[in-house]
């Protein structure tokens, strides 16, 4: 904290630094064309818009978005939907990975891109910093982090969710006293006396008012406050990883106090847990609410017609703008933007990323010329069943899609299968008549 000035919750100090991501080798094949962040959720957000999204509602509207993978569309996206006029000071800019003259390694890991970045933060007037992952799926207030971290005058914050014991074991679990303070942190318990000696005791449950009758865990969320001078001199080293370097240290060196999260959260790392997320929004009551207007999720204007439905029989989807649906059955799915399905196709519990333009006539009229190449989006009685149709993909008619009688992982030319969900790339061109 600057010398002369006392610490005060004030969300305007707050400077937000959001994880590009890396390679995102577990979300492979949607991460095989575009950053983590970037990739589509809910049929017309991206996984980007969460943080920045809960950071902007926070009134914590200078963010910093840090880049290096497959980021062009990711750039794109964040330049076209996130834009602050002249007099609030808000901003959302993109600090990409860059060789310099004393350096030429990219980022080594979270808390070597922040370091990297030095040189930017130093100029900018801040008390504190807000670290954020762009790859998951919540809705926090961080004035309440905020407020709990200069109560308890915290040199560093580190959000924490309870967990079950069985999700505790791929996770960094922290263990606390009765004021918080986190005492003892953990990478990815296994012995079952060790899991044993880090779940919540009864008294701490009950203040924490996590009572449920089951063994809780509290894990990192990869959600950090730090003040500022706090983070300047943790960074004066050459550790790689916030989660598995720096945090584990500065428990032993600095006031170090666990926010506990009780909302929804899931960390969109895997597949299927991608799947299961957007799934889970078709649901009458999903878990993460997109119609609540007292904290929006921002995205994208993209200033498209309203959805047309010839006739189609839709239960429990939830359909984006500008799609055409026509005669066909669509059931527990996501459609997104520009999504075409034809006559007599049936969709079940699938998620269809849609399209990043409409097929013009000439093209159309190409397609039946040069020897029928399908047309962008879904063909006629075409069944798709457990998958994910990545965007602008071409699927022809009488197709079937499904992983049944295929192995959890596959890799085949035409569609990938990830924790037994087949997955049909961006781009991809599925012939007519096609059994997958």
């Amino acid at each position: 904290m600057p010398s002369g000035r006392s610490r005060s919750a004030d969300p305007n100090r707050v400077l937000t630094l959001i994880m590009g991501g890396g390679q995102g080798t577990r979300l492979f094949p949607l991460t095989r064309e575009r950053a983590k962040p970037a990739v589509p959720l809910a049929g017309k957000y991206r996984l980007v818009d969460i943080p920045i999204s809960n950071s902007i509602n926070s009134g914590m509207t200078r963010i910093y978005l840090l880049t290096q993978f497959l980021s062009e569309s990711l750039h794109r996206h964040v330049y076209g939907s996130f834009k602050f006029d002249h007099f609030s000071g808000g901003f959302v800019e993109i600090l990409a990975a860059e060789q310099t003259h004393t350096d030429t390694s990219w980022y080594q890991g979270t808390a070597d891109a922040v370091r990297k970045n030095l040189v930017h933060f130093r100029s900018t007037d801040f008390d504190y910093a807000l670290i954020l992952s762009g790859d998951q799926l919540y809705r926090m207030d961080f004035r309440t982090l905020l407020g709990q971290h200069v109560e308890s005058e915290a040199d560093l914050t580190v959000a924490t969710y309870p967990v079950a014991r069985d999700a505790a074991q791929g996770l960094g679990i922290m263990q606390i006293d009765a004021g918080r303070r986190i005492v003892r942190f953990v990478e990815k318990p296994k012995e079952a006396e060790l899991l044993d000696d880090l779940r919540l005791d009864r008294a701490s449950q009950a203040r924490l008012g996590t009572e449920g009758g089951q063994d809780l865990y509290l894990a990192s969320m990869g959600i950090y406050l730090f003040n500022r001078d706090v983070l300047f001199r943790l960074l004066d080293s050459d550790v790689a990883d916030f989660g598995r370097h720096i945090i584990p240290a500065a428990i032993h060196s600095q006031r170090v106090f666990s926010h506990v999260f009780q909302g929804y959260w899931e960390d969109i790392g895997t597949i299927r847990s991608f799947f299961e997320a957007n799934l889970d929004m078709t649901s009458e009551l999903p878990r993460f609410n997109f119609f609540d207007m007292r904290a929006p999720i921002y995205t994208r204007p993209r200033f498209l017609p309203a959805s047309k439905i010839n006739g189609a029989s839709i239960d429990h989807a939830v359909v984006s703008e500008g799609c055409i649906l026509s005669h066909c059955h669509i059931a527990q799915s996501v459609v997104g933007v520009r999504s075409v399905v034809d006559i007599g196709s049936h969709i079940t519990r699938s998620v269809i990323l849609g399209a990043d333009y409409y097929e013009p006539q000439e093209s159309l009229a190409q397609n039946v010329a040069g020897g029928g190449r399908p047309r962008l989006g879904i063909g006629k009685h075409t069944r798709i069943d457990r998958a994910i149709i990545d965007k602008n993909a071409r699927i022809g008619d009488h197709c079937v899609i499904t992983p049944g009688g295929k192995p959890d992982t596959a890799d085949h030319p035409l569609y990938y299968v990830r924790d037994g969900i087949v997955i049909i790339p961006k781009g991809a061109i599925v012939p007519h008549g096609t059994t997958i």
